[in-house]
């Protein structure tokens, strides 16, 4: 008999199968990538408003009133993504929905041999830079790459890179402090 944890494992892996191989067979890797962001976006969204995920998964609410709460809330999103978040809603799962996003990124690897690069840059890259940003990352992960670029003036220059829950800080503002705490880690017992 499985236990608890392979039970919502399955159910985890299911939700993140349909919505891939939904958005997948309606749009193909734009409507993939798509769903990706939205669903990053969403849980941005809840993690930041309580009430709204717990609404989601409050079995005081009717399986329909949670499954039409969802439907409401995500209106704008995908159709996909909305028609698998209101079930999940209605089944009481919307709090599986982080790992929903953990299985959905395994699932973009695995069937479109695909991994998504976040670029932060305190300016826009130029194509000759996207091109070796793109080269570089699908030499090291041995997969095609999508770049995500963001713009973040606060890193004052240098990139910060992400994929597959690994981060690179070559960005300044994290040079400056990792030189600032060498500096007052530095005992010579003398002046310069």
């Amino acid at each position: 008999m499985p236990t608890n944890r392979l039970v919502v494992k399955e159910e985890v892996a299911t939700y993140a199968a349909v919505m891939f191989d939904s958005a997948n067979g309606a749009g193909g890797q734009d409507a993939v990538m798509e769903v990706r962001d939205q669903m990053e976006e969403v849980l941005r969204v809840m993690n930041a408003d309580m009430d709204l995920s717990q609404a989601l998964s409050n079995l005081d609410y009717t399986p329909q009133q949670r499954h039409d709460l969802a439907k409401a809330v995500f209106a704008d999103c995908n159709p996909v993504f909305t028609e698998v978040v209101a079930v999940m809603a209605e089944r009481g799962n919307a709090s599986l929905l982080p790992r929903v996003y953990e299985a959905y990124g395994e699932e973009l690897s695995s069937k479109l041999d695909l991994c998504v690069v976040d670029v932060t840059t305190a300016v826009a890259l130029d194509d000759n830079l996207r091109t070796l940003i793109t080269r570089k990352a699908e030499a090291d992960l041995g997969k095609k790459i999508v770049l995500r670029e963001r713009i973040d003036k606060s890193i004052l220059g240098g990139i910060i890179m992400s994929a597959n829950g690994k981060r690179i800080d070559a960005s300044m503002v994290s040079q400056l402090t990792n030189a600032r705490q060498v500096l007052k880690d530095t005992s010579d017992g003398g002046e310069c």
